[in-house]
């Protein structure tokens, strides 16, 4: 399997059945989960039980007009805003992704990484399956059509459970019938809202939000939730297993407007700076983020520490995430002007910068060495949630402990490096107990923090700590 070695974020879906304006709201609804992707994106619609999409490089707003949403007319559509987890950033591998098979046409968009996707493309190609992509959603589409004979329900089961890792699917086919897909850990985020009657699916309840559509739930994890024309059929073929809900949701990927397993995204990030701030407290004259990721956790130590509030950073809104761009040229370069310091405001000042996660260190080294050539006087920093000790196979492209500053480094040695007066994290007891979510089955996954893996990533290195929690 190719994995990339850029830390980005999972990808966005949204799909929507039976409403005459699918595209338009496909549109809006991936604008609002641009954060989850910004190298491409795309739309498929059913158009004359034939599907029809576009797609292109770059943000949603640069990929579509008035004119192509005009010409994606339809009544059920599924759209995708793209990081590569597996393959290149390349407009191949932009999704959905569309085959013809026999009379029919299916579209497939994914959000997550298949730890098998390797072994089950080596055994289609040695049965005549020809890839046109590098990417794990083609070997999904292979496996279904060749389960077709069993059935359109049964190839969907049979497909998923040959499927090993952490992904959220949505499936639409010529009828105009849109599928949702949850692993059965539950991984990644989907959930289902309702708008004038008309289901829609979505990685984050934001994008509901925009298009006014009304939360109803999420997908359960290992649930296939098939929306066609006697409504929604639920199908949860799997046995039940131990849910590993991805907790750097919480911390970081989410939209903080959304809502995830019943808590607002927002609320959960600024309990953990009260939480932070009860762990780790310090005098100082301010507490500031880098926004806009420390933002909501820097509110709450705020408030729990009683010591001021400041922006003491301004982010240039027109410069993307450097977490998820795609090369390390790009993300040096907007590390460097993404944010400006008000220096009247930092001049000579003990401060408490807040941050959601530290993973390489590059984006802190360069603000800290900003802030001191302004003269901030002492530095400290607080970070809303463990260190990132641990690679992840699931989706989030650090894939080796070399990536990872804090594998295998001491607070002390990181404080040092990181050239910071102090240094501490939230301890992961805390960042549990902080989420809030008590229902023994909502359990996370934390492998990037404790190595506890709860789906082995190779056969021969594979660690099951499901025991273990």
């Amino acid at each position: 399997m190719n994995y990339l070695q850029r830390p980005r974020e999972s990808c966005g879906l949204f799909g929507i059945y039976g409403h005459p304006e699918a595209s338009k709201l496909s549109y809006f609804g991936l604008y609002a989960l641009q954060h989850r992707g910004q190298e491409s994106t795309g739309i498929a619609v059913v158009k004359n039980k034939n599907i029809v999409h576009h797609e292109g490089m770059g943000l949603v707003s640069d990929v579509f007009d008035m004119p192509v949403l005009d010409h994606l007319k339809g009544k059920s559509a599924i759209g995708h805003v793209r990081y590569s987890t597996t393959g290149s950033s390349i407009l191949s591998n932009s999704q959905p992704f569309v085959i013809r098979h026999k009379t029919k046409s299916y579209a497939v968009a994914l959000n997550g990484n298949l730890v098998n996707a390797h072994i089950l493309k080596s055994e289609l190609e040695e049965t005549g399956s020809i890839f046109q992509t590098t990417m794990d959603t083609e070997v999904f589409l292979h496996l279904f059509v060749k389960n077709l004979k069993l059935g359109f329900n049964q190839a969907l089961i049979k497909t998923v459970s040959r499927l090993k890792g952490a992904f959220s699917f949505l499936v639409m086919t010529s009828k105009g019938e849109v599928i949702g897909v949850k692993d059965p850990n539950g991984f990644r985020p989907l959930c289902l809202g309702k708008l004038n009657g008309q289901y829609v699916l979505a990685s984050e309840s934001c994008a509901l939000d925009l298009v006014e559509a009304e939360l109803i739930r999420e997908l359960d994890p290992g649930e296939i939730l098939i929306i066609g024309e006697n409504g929604i059929q639920s199908i949860k073929p799997h046995v039940e297993t131990r849910h590993n809900f991805c907790i750097f949701e919480f911390i970081y990927f989410a939209r903080p407007d959304s809502i995830i397993s019943g808590k607002n995204v927002y609320l959960t990030r600024k309990a953990h700076g009260r939480r932070l701030a009860e762990e780790s407290p310090i005098d100082a004259d301010l507490v500031m983020p880098f926004p806009d990721s420390g933002t909501y956790a820097a509110l709450g130590y705020s408030e729990a520490s009683g010591i001021p509030f400041e922006m003491g950073m301004i982010r240039n809104h027109y410069i993307g995430r450097t977490f998820i761009q795609p090369t390390q040229s790009m993300r040096d370069f907007s590390v460097r002007v993404k944010l400006n310091p008000i220096k009247e405001i930092l001049k000579g000042k003990d401060i408490i910068i807040i941050e959601d996660s530290i993973i390489r260190g590059t984006t802190v080294k360069t603000r800290v060495k900003t802030l001191r050539n302004i003269g901030v006087k002492r530095i400290h920093m607080r970070v809303s949630g463990p260190p990132h000790r641990f690679p992840c196979h699931y989706g989030i492209d650090f894939s080796t402990s070399g990536e990872l500053i804090a594998a295998g480094q001491s607070i002390k040695q990181l404080t040092q490096c990181l050239n910071l007066d102090t240094l501490d994290y939230l301890s992961l007891e805390g960042l549990l107990e902080a989420t809030g979510i008590d229902h023994p089955k909502s359990n996370f996954c934390k492998a990037c923090f404790d190595g506890c893996y709860p789906v082995s990533f190779d056969e021969n290195l594979s660690k099951y700590c499901l025991e273990h929690g």
